[in-house]
């Protein structure tokens, strides 16, 4: 396999130089560092997308949702994944709201850490073991995991309000993903949303 382009991006020097030091020992990653969101979008105008940037969800300038946006599109073409201590369900909800296509917790071990990685970068995504593959691994063309999570919802027959407990975020969060998801989808209202979703993720399913 080709090498892989990798951008680590955290604050903590000891963490950082720790990962790179192991990623470095398993081989097939070419790899550049940043501590603050400044530095790795500089990084990335400077050598262009990066296969993976594997992004520290707390450090300097980063402000969640909005930090994790902001470099998912100035590394167009390439993939982010979040890392994190905070393993929270609306955390994680977070990253995959902002468009990252992983989320690692710092606890996870350097072969577990390689292999999410890879996965990325050959077009997967990886989320903790615990975390509810079946609403979010499949991700529909044109839609955001977390806009795909929300369809799914909708089409079991959950309410803005049931579909926002099950995801952890607030009732208004879910309107705007339904607003998005009816546009993307050509829907004219929920109703029409369902019927359209259920056949993108029935032959979605089916594919994979």
């Amino acid at each position: 396999m080709a090498v892989i382009s990798l951008l680590v991006a955290d604050d903590h020097l000891l963490l950082r130089d720790t990962l790179v030091a192991l990623l470095n020992a398993r081989g097939g990653f070419a790899m550049t560092t940043a501590a603050t969101l400044e530095e790795s979008l500089a990084a990335i105008r400077s050598q262009g997308t990066f296969d993976v940037v594997l992004l520290d969800f707390v450090m300097p300038g980063m402000n969640g949702l909005s930090g994790v946006a902001e470099v998912v599109a100035a590394n167009e073409g390439g993939a982010v994944v979040v890392m994190s201590g905070n393993v929270a369900r609306s955390t994680v909800d977070q990253a995959l709201q902002g468009g990252a296509r992983g989320f690692v917790p710092k606890t996870l071990s350097p072969a577990q850490l390689a292999e999410a990685l890879l996965e990325v970068a050959e077009g997967g995504v990886w989320l903790p073991p615990d975390y509810d593959r079946d609403a979010a691994a499949v991700v529909l063309p044109g839609l955001t995991p977390q806009e795909t999570r929300v369809l799914r919802y909708l089409c079991e027959g959950l309410s803005n309000k049931e579909i926002a407990r099950e995801m952890d975020l607030t009732e208004i969060t879910i309107k705007t993903h339904m607003r998005s998801v009816c546009v993307k989808l050509g829907a004219k209202n929920r109703t029409q949303a369902a019927l359209i979703g259920a056949a993108r993720l029935a032959q979605s399913d089916a594919a994979g």
